[in-house]
């Protein structure tokens, strides 16, 4: 055998050991909704962001979602696991109500027709059951309307440019438009 295809030998045998041993693992509270991260970077990757959202990502799984078991008219953490962050790295117009840079919770309340979007200054909370209504910065008003296509995971992103963009939050057959100037 030359020391060629002793080599690959070795290799082969490491590589078979190691997938062997990662497949058979159960880790332990491996999560179903995945984080995710989205920044608003209205200049392009290099440029200077205007906001940043860590989230995550609940899928639909066939299931009804929002109305279902998201109930419509209930404080929703906008996401899954831990309460969704925002973060400005300047001051906001979100709607008409301004909002000073900063790292905030988002919170919404769903509806058919209609979400209310929330900045809240309490973070580091897990679901909505910490919700704290003294602690929201701004409370506005958006129309909801429909997206192309259905949606299976939870979905936040950004665009603009200009001073003005907007953030989407999309999921089953909903867009959420929240206007934001900069």
């Amino acid at each position: 055998m030359t020391k060629k295809n002793v080599q690959f030998a070795l290799i082969t045998l490491i590589f078979l050991a190691v997938t062997d041993f990662a497949s058979a693992q159960k880790l332990p509270n491996v999560d179903s909704s995945p984080a995710d991260i989205t920044y608003f970077r209205p200049d392009g990757r290099g440029s200077e962001p205007v906001a940043k959202v860590v989230y995550s990502r609940p899928q639909k799984k066939g299931r009804e979602m929002l109305g279902g078991k998201e109930a419509y008219g209930k404080i929703w953490r906008t996401g899954a696991n831990e309460t969704t962050e925002i973060k400005f790295y300047r001051d906001v117009t979100i709607g008409n109500k301004k909002v000073k840079a900063g790292t905030y919770s988002l919170y919404t309340i769903p509806n058919k027709d209609k979400w209310t979007i929330i900045i809240n200054s309490k973070l580091d909370t897990w679901g909505a059951y910490q919700y704290d209504e003294s602690k929201d910065v701004a409370r506005v008003e958006i129309a909801s309307g429909n997206t192309e296509k259905e949606v299976e995971a939870f979905s936040i992103a950004f665009d603009g440019s200009g001073g003005a963009g907007n953030m989407y939050l999309a999921w089953e057959n909903t867009l959420v438009t929240i206007p934001l100037k900069y």
